[in-house]
C-alpha cells in the first residue's frame, strides 16, 4: 500500500548558523598571505609586509606572490627583462580605452581594457601554471600601460609609450605626467603597491577565485576582481577619504567636522577594518610615507587634518584608520587625479589575485555556498483565473 503523503505538509525550516557576510567562516586554505594576529602583522608568503615594503621594490614582491620565494640577483633580472617586454599594448587596445565615455569612471576603463586584453590572447583557454605565470605577467606589465592611457586620454592629452628602462613605478609616472619624479615620490609610490599587492581572502580577491573555480581564465577572474574592487566599500575607500579631505579644507575644522559626522552616523570612509580590530598593520608605514610626501610638496594640511580625524575616531569609538586613509591623500600629493586612486590600486592587487587564482586551479574545487531560505513558504500555483 503506498504512504499517503499530504500535499499541504511543509517541513520545519532547517535552523542554520549563517555568517552573513561569510564573516568568520574559514572556506579554504591558501599560502599566500596571513594576517598574524599575535603580531598584528600581514605577511605576504612568510615575510612582514612593513618589512618588505622599507627593503624590496615592487618587482620583488610580484615575483614572491607569483613563485612563493624572493628573487636572487638573476631571477630578478630574467623577471624584470621579461615584464618589460610585456609592456607595450596593440592600437587596437589602445582605440578600445580611447573611445571610451571621458567621463566614464577609470576603473570602468581597466576592466573594459582588461577584457579586451584577455579577448587579443589566443592561449585564453590554457590554464596550465606555465601559461597562467605568464599571462600573470603580462597583466603586471599592460594594466600600468593601460591605466596611463586613459589618464592621458581623458585630459585630451597624446599617449606615452611604456619606457622599457624605468622600473614599474618608474614608468608609471613617466606615463602619466612625462617626467620621472624625485625618488622620495618614487619610494612613496612603490611602498603603497607594495602594500595594496594583496590582503588574503578581501572581497575582489574572493570573487576572483570564485570565478576562477569555474575553471574560467585568468583574464575573467581579474576583471571580476576589478569589478569588485570599485565598490566604495573596498577599493574605492581611498578615493572616498580624498574627498572627504577636500570637503573639509582647513585642518583646524577638522576635528568639528569628525564630532559631527559621528553624531550624524554619517559613514567615514577609511577607517575601520573587517580582520584589523587594534589598526591595520600596513598604516604605519603607509603613513610614514604620506608625511614624506607631505614634506616633499611643502604641503603639510592633509596630514595636519589625517592627524585631527584619526584622533577623534580613536577617542570617541575605538575605530582606526585601514590603509586607504594615508593612501588617498599621498597619491593626491604626488598628483595623480581622485578618480585615478582605484586603478592604481588594481595595479598592485592584479598580483594577489594572480597569485591567488593560480592557487585556485592548483587544488581546485568549485566554489558554491548555500544560503538559508528566508522567502514565502512551499504554496500551491493558483490559476490565473483564480488570482
Amino acid at each position: 500500500m503506498a504512504e499517503y503523503i499530504n500535499p499541504d505538509y511543509v517541513p520545519e525550516p532547517e535552523k542554520v548558523n549563517t555568517k552573513k557576510g561569510l564573516e568568520g567562516a574559514v572556506i579554504d586554505t591558501s599560502s599566500v598571505s596571513k594576517v598574524n594576529a599575535d603580531t598584528n602583522t600581514l605577511m605576504y608568503r612568510g615575510y612582514p609586509v612593513q618589512d618588505l615594503a622599507e627593503l624590496c621594490r615592487f618587482e620583488e614582491v610580484a615575483y614572491l606572490m607569483y613563485t612563493g620565494e624572493l628573487p636572487n640577483k638573476g631571477q630578478l633580472a630574467d623577471f624584470e627583462k621579461k615584464e618589460r617586454g610585456y609592456r607595450d599594448i596593440t592600437k587596437a587596445n589602445l582605440d578600445v580605452i580611447r573611445l571610451l565615455p571621458k567621463k566614464c569612471h577609470p576603473m570602468d576603463s581597466i576592466r573594459t581594457a582588461t577584457s579586451f586584453l584577455g579577448a587579443e590572447d589566443e592561449r585564453i583557454w590554457d590554464n596550465s601554471p606555465a601559461t597562467d605565470l605568464d599571462k600573470a605577467i603580462r597583466m603586471l606589465a599592460k594594466i600600468p600601460t593601460m591605466i596611463a592611457a586613459d589618464y592621458r586620454f581623458k585630459k585630451g592629452l597624446d599617449f606615452i609609450p611604456p619606457n622599457k628602462e624605468l622600473s614599474i613605478a618608474e614608468n608609471f609616472f613617466h606615463m602619466c605626467f612625462g617626467k620621472v619624479p624625485q625618488k622620495e615620490v618614487v619610494k612613496a609610490f612603490d611602498v603603497s603597491l607594495i602594500l595594496y599587492a594583496e590582503h588574503s581572502f578581501n572581497a575582489s580577491t574572493f570573487t576572483s577565485r570564485v570565478v576562477a573555480s569555474t575553471g574560467s581564465d585568468i583574464y575573467s577572474a581579474t576583471v571580476a576582481g576589478i569589478g569588485a574592487l570599485k565598490g566604495p566599500l573596498h577599493g574605492g575607500a581611498n578615493e572616498q577619504v580624498m574627498h572627504m579631505m577636500i570637503e573639509i579644507a582647513d585642518p583646524k575644522k577638522a576635528e568639528q567636522w569628525m564630532i559631527d559626522a559621528l553624531a550624524k552616523k554619517r559613514k567615514v570612509m577609511g577607517f575601520g577594518h573587517r580582520v584589523y580590530k587594534s589598526g591595520d598593520s600596513r598604516v604605519p608605514t603607509m603613513k610614514k610615507y604620506a608625511m614624506s610626501m607631505a614634506k616633499v610638496v611643502n604641503e603639510p594640511k592633509w596630514m595636519q587634518m589625517y592627524e585631527s580625524l584619526e584622533k577623534v575616531m580613536v577617542e570617541k569609538k575605538k575605530i582606526y584608520p585601514n590603509l586607504d586613509f594615508p593612501a588617498g591623500p599621498a597619491y593626491y600629493m604626488m598628483g595623480f587625479e581622485i578618480d585615478f586612486f582605484t586603478p592604481i590600486f588594481v595595479m598592485a592587487r592584479t598580483t594577489g589575485w594572480s597569485a591567488h587564482i593560480m592557487e585556485q586551479a592548483a587544488n581546485n574545487r568549485i566554489i558554491r555556498p548555500l544560503s538559508e531560505y528566508i522567502g514565502a513558504p512551499q504554496r500551491k500555483v493558483q490559476p490565473l483565473s483564480e488570482r
